[in-house]
């Protein structure tokens, strides 16, 4: 099993900037795909980034060129670095994870909301 705990959501204006972290603890060993999906109130879930355990990352095209995901191995934590923030990127974002690896493989997983473990999400809000 799992645990994923996100933190570093807050309140921004447009155009500035958010980091997202997730800590990961439990059974963390093997390949993995690891990523961010979001949810805004009246609107589906959207895929926003994953990163494998190679370091394989894929993105949504509405993020993409503003957002970076990386990871800290040693750390076990992945963050989520958002730049250019728009109102349309206000959400509760979700840290997810599940066994796998490479990018495409990975954001199909995310896609289809098909990861096995997922945080309790932390609020972004974009004015």
């Amino acid at each position: 099993h799992v645990q994923l705990v996100e933190s570093g959501g807050g309140s921004v204006q447009a155009g500035g900037s958010l980091r997202l972290s997730c800590s990961a603890s439990g059974h963390t060993a093997g390949n993995y795909c690891m990523g961010w999906f979001r949810q805004a109130p009246g609107k589906e879930r959207e895929g926003v980034a994953v990163i494998d355990s190679d370091g394989l990352a894929k993105y949504a095209d509405s993020v993409k060129g503003r957002f970076t995901i990386s990871q800290d191995n040693a750390k076990n934590t992945l963050y989520l670095q958002m730049n250019s923030l728009k109102p349309e990127d206000t959400a509760m974002y979700y840290c997810a994870r599940t066994p796998g690896r490479g990018g495409d493989y990975c954001f199909g997983k995310l896609e289809r909301s098909n990861f096995s473990y997922c945080g309790q999400g932390t609020q972004v809000t974009v004015s």
